[in-house]
């Protein structure tokens, strides 16, 4: 089993997958070790225990479970051919729910994926009723879903280093560099050490690159980087005007 060393949602981030359709998804073979499970056969009793919530909550199983097939290679060199799912959101909130949880990991999982599989969009009074780390955690997910689309855009409007278009959105908005200013360790994610007020400005800061670039129809490298930038300086200038937290 593969050792978790920081219980954070970062963990299940980075198991995330994303398909052709923009959708996100969790293979149970991935999510497996990260909720301390050492064996697939007590993992898939847990999985049909889901299920079996799934069903009775009226959703469609197969939407939810889907089963995939995968190759593993044996010891030997062989290559067999094991069950596997391609579990939504929902799905893994579930399997979370028919654990242990007295398990961190557990907990962690059912905390994370609990506010993920609410609406796509909150209503205010939903919304102000969470505590701060679980407006944190929704607005993360949004700022993730911004950057897939953005990437995107980028992509069309000429970007190919998608890492210093987005440092130069960064610059625009923090005026230096984000991971000296927040003494970051090297390859930390930046949205695990940002609130929930700070990740909303980074949110209008994605969409409003994301409109520019399309409105403009930038199709050069250069100037989407300078897009990037203008929109990250002009959303440091209003939260300014307005007197709100400066990132």
């Amino acid at each position: 089993m593969n050792e978790i060393k920081e219980y954070t949602e970062k963990v299940f981030e980075d198991i995330k997958h994303i398909d052709d359709k923009g959708v996100e998804f969790w293979y149970a073979r991935e999510l497996m070790p990260m909720l301390e499970y050492c064996k697939w056969e007590r993992f898939s009793n847990t999985i049909d225990n889901a299920k079996i919530a799934c069903e009775n909550s009226g959703y469609d199983v197969n939407e939810h479970f889907p089963r995939v097939g995968k190759l593993s290679k044996r010891h030997n060199g062989a290559s067999v051919r094991i069950k596997d799912y391609k579990l939504s959101r929902y799905a893994c909130y579930l399997i979370a729910q028919n654990g242990d949880s007295r398990k961190k990991t557990i907990a962690l999982a059912q905390t994370y994926f609990a506010i993920q599989t609410r609406r796509q969009e909150l209503s205010e009074k939903e919304y102000c009723s969470l505590t701060e780390e679980e407006k944190r955690i929704y607005r993360r997910r949004q700022v993730k879903s911004g950057n897939y689309n953005l990437n995107k855009t980028a992509v069309k409007s000429g970007v190919k280093d998608l890492a210093r278009f987005h440092n130069a959105g960064y610059k625009g908005l923090y005026k230096d560099d984000i991971f000296k200013r927040k003494k970051l360790r090297y390859r930390e994610d930046i949205l695990d050490n940002m609130g929930s007020e700070e990740l909303a400005d980074n949110i209008f800061r994605i969409a409003q690159t994301d409109a520019k670039l399309k409105r403009d129809n930038v199709d050069k490298e250069y100037t989407a980087n300078s897009v990037h930038f203008e929109v990250g300086k002009e959303v440091r200038d209003s939260i300014k005007r307005l007197g709100g937290t400066m990132p």
